[in-house]
């Protein structure tokens, strides 16, 4: 098995100060909060796209190496801590992964010069020069899934559920779009904090709308607690689910789901069947040989994650990077996998 770089520790990063025969990459993955979840899935995919770059010379000759930040605290300390950590040389370049008021907060928060990769789906909007987003837009990821479930599953009617900041509230304004397009119409919509809280209201506001469908913008464990609720209310059996936000982890963090009425709308499922695009199939192949058997599953978070370091590199290297965009498909959770549905977008 190959040497694994170690994910450096900020604070004694500043301590040994730059280094310029390295390339080091700050790596801002939620390790609290409600995504704190897919960490372990981020930071292995981290590893071994680094250990990827090193096996080959690194970047500009020189090794990379992942300095960690908590991106899962309140988007104002993430911001003014890894802003002063960029102006103390402690990273040379952010990858990050976490919500989309990090996002802002981080956008404004670093220094001008400060080359900055977003991997998870964004809100939208005109991005800051110097920052390449790697995930699909509000009405990228949501538009055929959207559509798809109003002309297949008669999902007329739909609730708009998620936590109130920036993401969820672009995603809210796509799904509108999009159900004034394809003859469906929105009877209900909730914005909640993030956090555990008692979803009754959330879950009568479904019944007592005769909604089709709903769409969840809640992330993490956030969306994992609603969904048991959901199931344990019976609403599961009539009433269709759409999130662009459950990954693996998630599925297997709420039991699954036996109705065929869960789908999600993420770039890339490792336990999708032999569909799979083969770059997926071979990325968990070398995920499986650096860290075994018992390895984080392979998430669409991680996905990017592992993405964002490598393109990291390139600019480290100077090479041009244009961000390119997944087209995300929608999937369906039958059990605890998950089986795209191709060729009906």
């Amino acid at each position: 098995m190959p040497s694994q770089p170690a994910l450096l520790d900020p604070w004694e990063v500043l301590l040994t100060g730059p280094l310029p025969e390295v390339v080091r990459v700050g790596l801002a993955v939620p390790l609290s909060g409600p995504l704190a979840m897919t960490a372990p899935s981020a930071l292995d995919l981290a590893g071994l796209a680094a250990d990827e770059i090193n096996a080959v010379g690194g970047a500009s000759g020189r090794p990379v190496e992942l300095v960690a930040v908590d991106s899962g605290r309140p988007p104002a300390v993430v911001a003014a801590e890894a802003a002063m950590l960029h102006r103390a040389g402690a990273f040379d370049l952010l990858v990050g992964f976490h919500t989309s008021d990090v996002h802002r907060a981080l956008e404004k928060a670093l220094p001008p010069d400060a080359r900055y990769v977003f991997t998870p789906p964004h809100e939208g909007g005109r991005g800051r020069p110097g920052v390449v987003r790697l995930g699909a837009s509000p009405l990228e990821q949501h538009a055929a899934a959207v559509a798809w479930l109003v002309m297949h599953r008669r999902a007329r009617r739909w609730v708009l559920l998620g936590t109130n900041y920036v993401w969820p509230r672009a995603v809210h304004r796509a799904a509108r779009r999009v159900l004034a397009e394809v003859g469906g119409e929105v009877v209900g919509e909730a914005l909640v904090p993030f956090g555990p809280g008692d979803p009754g209201a959330l879950l009568d506001l479904v019944r007592h709308s005769r909604a089709d469908a709903v769409l969840l913008s809640l992330v993490g464990r956030d969306l994992v607690a609603f969904n048991r609720e959901f199931t344990r209310a019976g609403l599961d059996r009539r009433v269709v689910r759409l999130s662009g936000a459950l990954e693996e982890n998630g599925l297997y963090a709420l039991g699954g789901d036996a109705t065929g009425g869960l789908f999600a709308c993420m770039p890339s499922f490792a336990a999708a069947d032999s569909r799979a695009d083969e770059g997926q199939l071979a990325l968990e192949e070398r995920h499986a040989r650096r860290s075994g058997p018992r390895a984080p599953v392979v998430c669409a978070y991680a996905r990017g994650v592992y993405d964002g370091v490598r393109v990291a590199a390139a600019l480290a290297d100077g090479r041009p990077v244009r961000a390119g965009r997944s087209v995300p498909r929608l999937a369906r959770a039958d059990g605890l996998a998950f089986r795209e549905l191709t060729g009906t977008l």
